[in-house]
């Protein structure tokens, strides 16, 4: 008897200390801890069943022992590397993801060369403004080498003997409006050029430091390079060319000591996507470059709906940048930094649905969450509509030759 009291108390500290660390995982971290919270989970459901058995005391003691000892080396955070004497060199800074770490990581002393399109717009004079004078702005266009190869000499001068410890990958260009046929080339190039192009010639550019340093490359990607959302394809088609590249890259420097990591963000407020204008101006371009037949088919009310929806979608994105911020610092400074990061909210539930249930309902699922389609295309209502008039004009027909054959038989009858 008291050997099961025993039992009874250690089975109820060992699933405190279980389920405990789940939960501190789960609401530390969100997607980031879903394989070590289902590990956890699962060691706590196998636990339970041991326990359930009334195992011997002296058991249940070893286990306890054991659960307190993964629970201290896995729950518990890990320390950080000091930013003392650290340089990172941040693309695409004028707004968005970029000039909030530019600010974030100023103020947290590293020291910052941030790129931006235009040294006097109001993304460079808010960092002018806010940030010390670690901060080092550089006009960078990142699909023009000449001036890529510019800020890498700009860089090693301001450096000089020092390092740089960190490559932010930030600068990117996603502008679609429509279904992969409606989509101008252009815009497919702009993507590829900007998303793919320019973040490759970045990265081979600032390797030779980046590997003298053994620091860090830290790139946002998307998980449109993953999903086939609708009316993406453009951009999703030049983040998933980069996504093969960065977890090539990854392997590839492993050997001299430069780890990598991916962050892939869900819907923020950031660049032009909440700028009505804007939207209201590729709209214009595309109706304006659309062949006329191609246009007829598919009819302006189908492509107005659509950018309705970026719209809306746009207007429900979060404007709190900090969940992007934080996974950025920590690929930066933890000792081990994850290869991926999942931030912002709904990515949990989108990368389950889209894993592990069937094909015809993780679709149906990425069309209900990011375009909403209730207008089809005018070439297929009208195909409805004469398929409708058909079968109305034959089922009429059946009816009156119905009704007709009645009338003779009934004649016949009389």
């Amino acid at each position: 008897m008291e050997d099961c009291a025993v039992t009874f108390w250690i089975y109820i500290g060992v699933m405190s200390i279980f389920v405990g660390g789940a939960v501190k995982k789960f609401l530390a971290s969100h997607m980031s801890a879903m394989p070590s919270v289902m590990a956890w989970l699962s060691a706590t459901l196998l636990l339970e069943r041991l326990c359930a058995l009334c195992m011997p005391a002296v058991l249940a003691r070893l286990v306890l022992c054991v659960s307190c000892w993964l629970y201290f080396s896995w729950a518990t955070p890990k320390p950080s590397l000091p930013v003392e004497g650290k340089a990172v060199f941040i693309t695409g800074c004028d707004s968005g993801f970029g000039n909030a770490t530019a600010k974030h990581l100023d103020a947290l002393g590293f020291e910052i060369f941030a790129t931006v399109l235009n040294l006097e717009g109001e993304g460079a004079k808010y960092l002018r403004r806010v940030c010390s004078s670690r901060l080092t702005l550089l006009q960078v266009d990142i699909t023009q080498p000449q001036q890529v190869q510019q800020a890498l000499l700009d860089t090693k001068a301001k450096l000089g003997m020092r390092d740089l410890w960190g490559l932010v990958n930030n600068a990117g260009w996603c502008v679609n409006i429509g279904d992969v046929e409606l989509s101008l080339m252009s815009n497919f190039r702009g993507c590829m050029e900007v998303n793919f192009f320019g973040t490759l010639t970045v990265t081979k550019t600032f390797l030779p430091l980046l590997r003298k340093a053994k620091g860090r490359i830290v790139t946002i990607s998307s998980p449109s390079g993953e999903h086939p959302f609708p009316c993406l394809a453009s951009y999703g088609a030049s983040k998933a060319a980069l996504n093969i590249l960065i977890n090539t890259l990854r392997h590839e420097l492993k050997p001299w000591g430069v780890k990598v990591s991916t962050i892939l963000p869900s819907a923020f407020k950031t660049g032009q996507s909440s700028n009505t204008e804007y939207w209201e101006k590729q709209y214009k371009h595309l109706i304006q470059n659309l062949p006329p037949s191609l246009l007829e088919e598919y009819g302006e009310e189908y492509l107005l709906e659509i950018k309705e929806n970026f719209q809306s979608h746009a207007k429900t994105a979060r404007e709190d940048l900090s969940p992007v911020i934080d996974t950025i610092v920590d690929a930066l400074l933890s000792p081990e930094p994850q290869v991926r990061y999942y931030a912002g909210p709904g990515l949990t539930l989108m990368y389950f649905i889209c894993s592990y249930f069937p094909l015809s309902l993780s679709d149906k699922f990425l069309q209900k969450l990011f375009v909403k389609k209730t207008v089809a295309p005018r070439a297929l209502r009208k195909q409805f509509n004469l398929s409708l008039n058909n079968n109305n004009n034959c089922i009429n027909y059946n009816m009156n030759n119905s009704n007709n054959n009645n009338i003779s038989f009934t004649k016949i009858i009389d």
